[in-house]
């Protein structure tokens, strides 16, 4: 079956998030495209109060600037043990840190002195067809625990200290190909690809 090439875009400029979109739409017809790629700037505040609202915010900003279909995420890394916590803020917990080799000790210390490492990374993808439409929103988790240390330095952000229930598989030793089939962005990126292949 062949799709007609159709153009959407991502509002990011993380290579990884990039390349994790391409792998999954580009079988559907879709050539994604970052600002970077639209030689435009879109770096909205992130005022949200959950990961919906974020991906929203960042949706709708990219659609003012291009004439095409919008697709913009939010996720987390969410610490049972601690209510959730850093969730959407995983980010600014990070930033708090000289590195995220710092960030991540930190995190697993705070979790185990509340008594467990269980955790979840969840992520939202907010889908604009054209810019004013009603947000569609897909959702997706991967459940898992922290690492007491990390292992391995694939994938970025907190990867090295999450392991999936999945396999299990550790995404600081997994390769993308292994992530991508159990992540949480993947997850949510399933749902989306289904109701644009309708």
């Amino acid at each position: 079956m062949e799709f007609l090439r159709e153009e959407i875009a991502l509002a990011t400029n993380n290579p990884h998030k990039l390349r994790e979109y391409r792998e999954m739409l580009s079988p559907l017809g879709f050539i994604v495209l970052c600002p970077k790629d639209l030689g435009i700037v879109c770096d909205p505040e992130e005022s949200g109060r959950n990961y919906r609202e974020n991906s929203l915010i960042k949706a709708r900003a990219l659609s003012e600037m291009v004439k095409m279909a919008v697709l913009a995420d939010d996720s987390g890394l969410e610490v049972e043990s601690l209510l959730g916590f850093p969730g959407l803020w995983s980010s600014r917990f990070a930033d708090m840190f000289k590195d995220y080799g710092e960030a991540q000790s930190s995190l697993v210390r705070m979790g185990k002195e509340a008594g467990s490492l269980r955790a979840r990374f969840a992520c939202t993808i907010c889908y604009l067809e054209k810019k004013g439409a009603r947000p569609l929103y897909f959702e997706g988790e991967c459940k898992g625990r922290l690492l007491e240390a990390p292992q391995g330095r694939n994938g970025f952000g907190f990867d090295p200290i999450f392991q999936s229930d999945e396999g299990p598989l550790m995404f600081g030793l997994a390769t993308d190909e292994e992530k991508n089939r159990v992540s949480h962005r993947h997850d949510a990126l399933r749902k989306l690809a289904v109701y644009l292949a309708i």
